[in-house]
């Protein structure tokens, strides 16, 4: 998701490179929260959100003496502050905030809720770009970033399953550049027939 976001950003390799390897440890001090916090299905109590909180500053930690480049160590350190200033650890705001951190927070959010975990089954990817543009603009999001994301994975990521009107399902292959709402889509199952049919792709955009 990071690299896709960082090459749609037009970043350079250098850079797509280093945002890649941020994302892969920012969460690393996660393994300082005790597994049954992590695993825990019902609502966690006001000491347990700390403890999940201070895995930022764990993980600055556990990197600072290695020779990162900068967005790792920034998006470590930043992921979870917020364009309103609402985030943690440190409350940063707007300019504040390292724009590597800024499109990592919106990685990050999206990975998180189209997941499965142990207190609730992930989102649907549409559903979920459609609430986090609600987040982007009450202000969690740096809105010319989010609207990069969405470019980048489309409404309809690739990977979705989705049914067509003529009731054939279909895996999205690749979204369209300009028109989130028409990917193209590898159709492979007739629903109408309750039969597999031969792969083909769709591409939608030429249907409208």
């Amino acid at each position: 998701l990071a690299g896709t976001l960082a090459r749609r950003l037009q970043w350079s390799s250098e850079e797509v490179e280093a945002v890649e390897l941020a994302a892969l440890i920012h969460d690393i001090g996660m393994v300082s929260v005790p597994a049954q916090i992590l695993g825990k299905v019902n609502m966690l109590t006001a000491e347990e959100v700390k403890q999940i909180q201070r895995h930022v500053k764990t993980g600055i930690g556990m990197v600072e003496h290695i020779d990162f480049p900068g967005p790792v160590t920034a998006l470590i350190a930043q992921h979870h502050e917020r364009i309103d200033g609402s985030g943690y650890p440190e409350g940063l705001k707007a300019d504040q905030i390292s724009l590597f951190a800024k499109m990592g927070a919106v990685c990050d959010v999206y990975d998180a809720i189209t997941s499965n975990r142990p207190y609730k089954a992930g989102w649907d990817p549409a559903d979920s770009v459609q609430k986090m543009a609600q987040w982007a603009k009450e202000g969690h999001f740096d809105e010319r970033i989010f609207q990069a994301f969405v470019k980048s994975v489309g409404i309809y990521p690739v990977g979705t399953m989705v049914m067509l009107e003529s009731g054939r399902l279909g895996v999205v292959i690749e979204p369209h550049e300009t028109n989130l709402l028409a990917p193209k889509v590898n159709v492979f199952f007739d629903t109408k027939r309750d039969t597999y049919i031969k792969p083909q792709t769709v591409d939608l955009s030429r249907a409208l």
